[in-house]
């Protein structure tokens, strides 16, 4: 199998080259005219000699998980189905916001092995994780198309690991696909414009030291044991106090927060003694709620809190000095909640 030349930090891609016997600064060309030039037509890189671009041609893969389904929300959240080599596919939502913000909401596993109970797509299972290159993928796979379709250099200037899987399952594969999202010469994302997402992987979130310093965000959803075992079997193995003990070692750079998703769900945990607990269980200088009414989809046991009770939920935790804000629903009407699309369009041999 050919390797993938996204699957390569820069430092790594000179290493690589080097090693084939090219020359170490050809890897900053190619990095400059793929990355920040969105150029996949290697005969028009005009300071790329032809050993080097011979040697991508016939030696590495330069293809990209392929779009085989795309959405418009009248909210302007777009929602892309991506199809992998091996025909499986995953998930990745755009969303667009003030300033010219554009975050993409990256998959890390095909499927997710959490198990979930209010998730759509913890009714899949975990069949494999991806790849490097397929993480990789889905941003440039998506920012070609959104260059192509709008004939304007539009860039999405966000990443939020909230797509299907759990991020710190497939630790290595999506630390080493952030480290490229970061490089300077490449798409030079900022520590702050990329957001990890984690079910509470204690083993894994003891490990954050070893990855790159972005923003954290850990899926809470309760503040008492039975009923976030209740949402989220994981809990059984790494519950609250096993959580936070490991949430407190994550090392956090000045005036930075961990953010706490928080899914309200109606009648479930939505009350005062929800308040209360949240209040005692979150330290209030470095944390911050989103709180996320809930999705409701066919089959789904649990229903969305009315909008009044949304907002006082959110009043109380301002009150007890918590920052709280609350998460915005996007795309509803195209399924863009995680796992909806996947689960309601991909049938067997539809997609060929």
């Amino acid at each position: 199998m050919r390797p993938s030349l996204f699957s390569y930090s820069l430092p790594e891609l000179r290493d690589y080259f080097v090693s084939q016997g090219l020359a170490k600064f050809a890897a900053d060309q190619v990095y400059n005219w793929i990355f920040k030039k969105y150029n996949w037509n290697l005969d028009t890189w005009s300071n790329v000699g032809a050993k080097v671009k011979n040697h991508i041609k016939e030696q590495m893969d330069i293809s990209l998980p392929k779009i085989i389904w795309d959405g418009l929300s009248e909210d302007g959240t777009r929602k892309f189905l991506l199809q992998m080599n091996d025909k499986q596919s995953v998930e990745s939502v755009v969303i667009p916001a003030k300033n010219n913000r554009l975050t993409l909401c990256v998959s890390t596993q095909v499927g997710c092995a959490i198990g979930c109970t209010f998730c759509h797509t913890g009714t899949m299972g975990l069949k494999r994780h991806l790849s490097i290159n397929e993480i990789v993928g889905q941003y440039m796979a998506i920012g070609r198309w959104l260059l192509n379709e709008t004939g304007e250099d539009v860039r999405i200037t966000n990443i939020v690991y909230m797509g299907q899987g759990e991020p710190l399952h497939n630790f290595e594969n999506t630390k080493n696909a952030t480290i490229i999202f970061m490089e300077d010469q490449g798409l030079g994302l900022g520590q702050r414009k990329i957001t990890l997402s984690t079910s509470g992987l204690v083993p894994q979130i003891e490990k954050l030291a070893d990855f790159p310093p972005v923003n954290i965000a850990i899926s809470l959803h309760a503040s008492r044991d039975d009923v976030r075992t209740e949402l989220m079997p994981i809990n059984k193995v790494y519950d609250l106090k096993r959580l936070f003990t490991a949430i407190r070692k994550i090392p956090l750079k000045a005036h930075r927060h961990i953010t706490y998703e928080y899914l309200l769900i109606k009648d479930l945990n939505d009350g005062q003694e929800d308040i209360e607990g949240l209040s005692r269980l979150l330290p209030k200088k470095v944390s911050k709620i989103n709180i996320i009414p809930f999705n409701e989809y066919p089959g789904s046991n649990f229903k969305r809190p009315p909008d009044e009770r949304v907002i006082w939920f959110q009043k109380s935790l301002l009150d007890r000095g918590l920052i709280t804000t609350i998460r915005a629903t996007k795309g509803q009407d195209i399924l863009a909640a995680c796992g909806q699309l996947k689960s309601e369009l991909e049938q067997p041999n539809l997609w060929n």
